[in-house]
Order: structure tokens, then sequence, then C-alpha cells
């Protein structure tokens, strides 16, 4: 197994936090923290993801990418992240579409560290923003997310094209 790579190490409130880039070997382990996710968001019924595929997209096609929050050494956290473009921008931003800690790790600064770890890979990589989605009903997360500074995008809503719809507008 290929030694992951420390990113940084600071004090996260009474804890240590340490955070790196997942590798390949990290497959298993990212997988089982979609699992957790979902399990959370009641969600669990609509995972499709294998380590295959996420092996193929994260690290062949390299079109996304997953820090964890480490405690004493071990994974307590993940989020996993892609860029985007803001065409009034005129630059990439990050989107995150995933950040879960462990239930056991919660209430420790876990999140917010994650938080500042990819607002500062936005700043470090020149991007203009740091967005993601929220569950309406999870209010544990968006009270924390506004309690970082974080904006509604109100009058914006979500749209989706997948599976059988997908296929149809690609005929269309």
């Amino acid at each position: 197994m290929t030694e992951p790579r420390l990113e940084s190490e600071a004090s996260c409130g009474p804890h240590a936090f340490s955070w790196r880039f997942a590798v390949r070997e990290d497959v298993p382990l990212i997988l089982d923290f979609i699992g957790r996710l979902a399990e959370y968001e009641k969600l669990a019924h609509e995972v499709v993801a294998t380590e295959a595929l996420l092996e193929e997209w994260l690290f062949e096609k390299k079109k996304a990418e997953v820090v964890f929050a480490l405690e004493a050494g071990r994974p307590v956290g993940f989020a996993l992240f892609f860029h985007n473009f803001s065409t009034f921008l005129g630059r990439a931003g990050i989107y995150l579409e995933d950040l879960f800690v462990l239930p056991e790790a919660r209430g420790r600064g876990y999140g917010k560290a994650l938080l500042k770890t990819l607002a500062g890979i936005v700043l470090e990589r020149g991007c203009g923003r740091l967005e993601w989605c929220c569950l309406d009903w999870n209010k544990p997360s968006i009270d924390f997310y506004l309690s970082m500074g974080a904006t509604p995008m109100s009058g914006w809503t979500t749209y989706r094209v997948a599976g059988d719809g997908l296929e149809k507008l690609a005929r269309c």
C-alpha cells in the first residue's frame, strides 16, 4: 500500500487535526464513508457505487478528489469534491459533493476543519468559490453551514436528469 501523504496538521479545538488526500488503496474506505453517509441521509437504497467504479472515476479518470480528516492517524471524516466552472467569475470553483464525519467523532470540529481545508484548497488553486447542496430536512447540517458563514442560494432549484430520463434526453 502506498503511504498517503499527510497534508496538514493543526489544532482542532481540543483535538489535533490532520488531513490527507485519498490514494487508490483508500477506495474501500471511501465506499464505506459513502455508505455511512447514505444511511444518515436515508438514501442507502440509491447507492450503486462500487470499488471498481470509484477507482476508475477517482484515480484513473481523476474526475473527483477525496480528503480525509484524521484523528490520531485514523480517518474520522471525508469530503469528496470536484471542480466546476463559473462563467460569471471566469474561473473554476470547487463543488463539495459529500462531507461526512463519523457519529462518534462529531462535535470535535472535524466538519469545520474539513470545510476550512477545502477553502484553503480553493484559494491555493486560484478558484473563485466553494459550493455544495444540503437536504432541506438536515437542520443540524444547515445550522452548521450557516454558522460557518455559508449563504443559502434562495431562488435557485437544483435539477437533475438521470437513469431513464437521461437516456430519453440523449435520444431527443
